[in-house]
């Protein structure tokens, strides 16, 4: 049996795919440890019996202004979190690594230090692509970003990884996992699409299942876990379009910010606004449609069960998987910073009653189930062990 290391930055979106991989690796008997620099997150969302899970250092969290979008989002992105944690990393993951003696490292694609120190102790390691974004090139047209990214990026290798070494940490030569498929996020060279990896996830016991009408559809509307500090006026929107169908659909808010009305939880027959959900859990009972910013994984997840979409990006790979949502059929797009409750209304009625949103939401159903979802990565995870064993 071998050992893996999973590496991952303190993003809920960016371990949640490498559960289910974890998960089926100790069930076929291997060893699996986590480093993370919030290991009690790492801790609860990888569930009791995961298997180590070792702290590191992270980067300080500063205040990314809310209105940056676009190439200055991007490099602020760059400059204030991904290059300092990925040096902040670099000790633990050292560590974790003496300590665990891992035969394979899982490094997520946004923590550099996992593939940067895999290289420079010449461990086989695979690249967990939580977000298809990167496999479409983000800084085509962008060049002075592109040359300051790399230019930090050889910085950093000097640093932490083998400076004879000279390939992209967002790729492991090895091994590139991606939680889609190219039905949705296009063909990539050298990219093992399997899909999403969907687990068991905290109990839903505490919804309020009693308050879902059979009469009347479900919308969900969620900006994630990432974007409380700008979705207060969209939240809104969605809060009176979906009043407006009240007919017709129920809304689930998720409002983790306490945004609406100045506090996060409310219910009421039309609207219920909610700190948290549990969305795989509400998703397989069926809804009408999901409003989201486009997060890889929120988009994913409602097409694994062929809910289609009304995406508002706001900023990172956002705009990117929004682009392959309305490529694919599958939903539509709106301004997350200008959309009026009229224009987001229209959106939604069409996504609820135009046919082929839901059948191109379950032709991508169907694409990312046969994908193979954990045992594929897992399968794939095997087979590189055992070459490098």
């Amino acid at each position: 049996m071998s050992r893996f290391l999973f590496v991952v930055p303190p993003l809920v979106g960016h371990i949640n795919p490498t559960v289910g991989v974890a998960a089926e690796l100790s069930a076929r008997g291997h060893e699996v440890a986590w480093v993370c620099p919030e290991p009690e997150l790492a801790g609860r969302l990888a569930g009791p019996g995961a298997g180590a899970v070792f702290a590191c250092a992270g980067a300080v969290r500063g205040e990314r202004p809310a209105e940056l979008r676009g190439p200055e989002a991007l490099r602020f992105l760059w400059e204030w979190y991904l290059l300092p944690l990925a040096e902040a990393m670099a000790p633990g993951v050292r560590a974790a690594v003496a300590e665990f003696r891992p035969d394979v490292v899982v490094s997520d694609q946004q923590a550099f230090a996992g593939a940067f120190t895999a290289e420079r102790l010449g461990l086989p390691w695979a690249t967990s692509a939580t977000t298809s974004a990167e496999f479409t090139d983000p800084l085509a047209g962008l060049p002075r970003v592109r040359e300051w990214v790399d230019e930090r990026l050889g910085r950093l290798r000097l640093a932490i990884g083998d400076p004879a070494r000279s390939g992209d940490p967002r790729f492991s030569p090895h091994l590139v996992l991606a939680f889609s498929t190219p039905e949705l996020a296009g063909a990539a060279e050298g990219v093992r699409w399997v899909g999403p990896s969907i687990a068991a996830r905290p109990s839903s016991a505490g919804f309020p299942w009693e308050w879902l009408d059979p009469g009347r559809s479900p919308v969900l509307v969620t900006l994630g876990t990432a974007n409380t500090d700008v979705g207060g006026r969209f939240l809104d929107v969605c809060r009176a379009a979906l009043r407006e169908r009240a007919d017709r659909v129920q809304a689930v808010i998720v409002d983790p910010g306490g945004t609406l009305d100045g506090d996060g939880d409310g219910v009421d027959k039309d609207v219920l606004i909610t700190r948290s959900v549990p969305q795989l859990a509400l998703l397989e009972k069926g809804l009408g449609a999901v409003i989201c910013h486009a997060g890889h994984n929120s988009v994913c997840e409602a097409l694994w069960f062929g809910t289609p979409l009304v995406v508002a990006p706001i900023r990172d790979d956002q705009p990117v998987v929004a682009g392959q949502v309305v490529d694919a059929g599958a939903g539509l797009r709106v301004r997350f910073g200008r959309v009026t409750a009229p224009k987001l209304g229209a959106a939604l009625d069409a996504v609820l009653h135009e046919p082929g949103y839901r059948a191109a939401a379950g032709r991508i159903r169907t694409a990312l189930r046969a994908a193979g979802g954990a045992p594929a990565a897992a399968d794939h995870l095997d087979e590189l062990a055992r070459e490098f064993g």
